[in-house]
């Protein structure tokens, strides 16, 4: 008896193409030690896997890839909805952020909960998401904005992990809005640099360095200084950039080749040239834009043009995305911004994943991480099609079983 495992008979969505779904009608896919060994139409399963230890068959559903959130900031405390009865009122995002709500606002409250508290209300957020069947998120901190409370977040993040079969990427995002106890944002950054950074590394804490990219928090200027410095400690780099107004974060971003970008409603020729030369991933949120009530959306059409790679996520924030479903996201992509339901579901599996710089998982393929999803679907277009229902029936981890919805009619 071997160690193989064999998942036969199903409609696999390889996503192993650029230009389609990579579908397999009555297809089989075998693991082995938590890795795919062979993928293909299971007539042409190789003997040698016959007999496998174990055998699963998966008649009339769909096999994914398990899907990747590439954009979160999921450990906070509290939530800001008294703020959206004020944006209800009239009052928009940077209005209320000058009054010391927003960002600030959400800061004040995880600052003073403890860190056994604020595992338990993110846990909460992040099982709504693992039951989608995401197998892979990106947590970002940024909710602290001194050493002790950022540090607080990205423990957190590591636990979130540790209890959970989920593999998370941790995104140092201090640079989010400059805190009040500072005046100079130059001084901020340093103090970042010098003191917070190198700390939190030592606790293997930081995958990758976020910054916000916008007028009400830090110039391209400014973190500048922030992305040299993760350069030089081989840190990757995202960016937030181009949400509120343009304010070269993309190109700044593709200068330091940057693992993506995010956001990009007012994203211009400049910069989306500057993505696909430095084969930068362009993240859109549809969440934030949604209850934002932005009207400029991202160039979707320009950055098809240039063959840059886009990604959706869920943005999952208390401010400005409090959203938890990533199925919801794919739907808003096509109808808020006009992805096709294939660009939606790329921008979940294999794209999300290069948005993280991982090349061991969005697709199903040899060599890759076995990180599936089994749907009670017939077509992958239906991932866009519908929302507000959810039809994960199973999720694989590392080849082990993690998940089962039970269907009983």
């Amino acid at each position: 008896m071997s160690n193989f495992v064999i998942w036969q008979h199903a409609s696999l969505v390889t996503m192993d193409s650029a230009q389609d779904y990579g579908f397999i009608e009555d297809g089989a896919l075998v693991v082995n030690n938590g890795y795919i060994e062979w993928v293909g139409p299971t007539s042409a399963l190789p003997e040698n896997y016959l007999h496998a230890s174990e055998i699963h068959q998966i008649e009339q559903s769909l096999m994914t890839p398990g899907l990747i959130d590439c954009h979160t900031h999921l450990v906070y405390a509290g939530n800001r909805a008294h703020e959206f009865k004020l944006r209800m009122q009239g009052l928009n995002y940077e209005a209320i952020a000058k009054q010391g709500g927003g960002i600030a606002s959400t800061v004040e409250v995880t600052r003073k909960i403890s860190e056994e508290a604020l595992f338990y209300q993110s846990a909460k957020r992040l099982q709504a998401l693992l039951h989608e069947g995401v197998t892979t998120i990106e947590i970002k901190s940024g909710y602290g904005l001194d050493l002790e409370t950022e540090r607080k977040i990205l423990r957190v993040a590591n636990f979130l992990q540790e209890k959970f079969p989920v593999c998370v990427q941790k995104t140092f995002l201090g640079a989010h809005v400059l805190p009040k106890e500072f005046q100079s944002t130059k001084k901020y950054i340093q103090f970042l640099i010098e003191e917070v950074l190198p700390t939190l590394m030592a606790e293997n804490l930081v995958d990758a360095i976020d910054g916000f990219c916008e007028k009400i928090a830090f110039s391209a200027t400014d973190l500048e200084v922030l992305l040299q410095w993760a350069k030089q400690h081989h840190l990757k780099i995202k960016l937030h950039a181009e949400q509120l107004s343009n304010a070269k974060g993309a190109i700044l971003g593709a200068k330091y080749q940057a693992v993506s970008v995010d956001h990009l409603e007012y994203l211009d020729q400049e910069g989306a040239n500057a993505l696909k030369m430095s084969n930068t991933v362009a993240v859109l949120l549809p969440g934030a834009y949604y209850f934002l009530q932005e009207t400029c959306k991202p160039p979707v059409a320009l950055l098809r043009a240039l063959n840059v790679p886009i990604a959706i996520a869920t943005d999952s924030n208390p401010g400005t995305s409090p959203t938890v479903s990533l199925l919801l996201m794919m739907n808003m992509s096509c109808l808020l911004f006009g992805l096709t339901p294939l660009e939606a579901l790329q921008g979940v599996t294999r794209n999300a994943a290069k948005a993280l710089g991982y090349q061991d998982r969005g697709i199903l393929a040899k060599g890759m991480r076995a990180d599936f999803v089994i749907w009670d679907m017939e077509h992958p277009d239906e991932f866009s099609y519908r929302f507000g229902e959810n039809r994960c029936r199973q999720i694989i981890q590392s080849g082990k079983k993690v998940h089962e919805k039970s269907i009983t009619i």
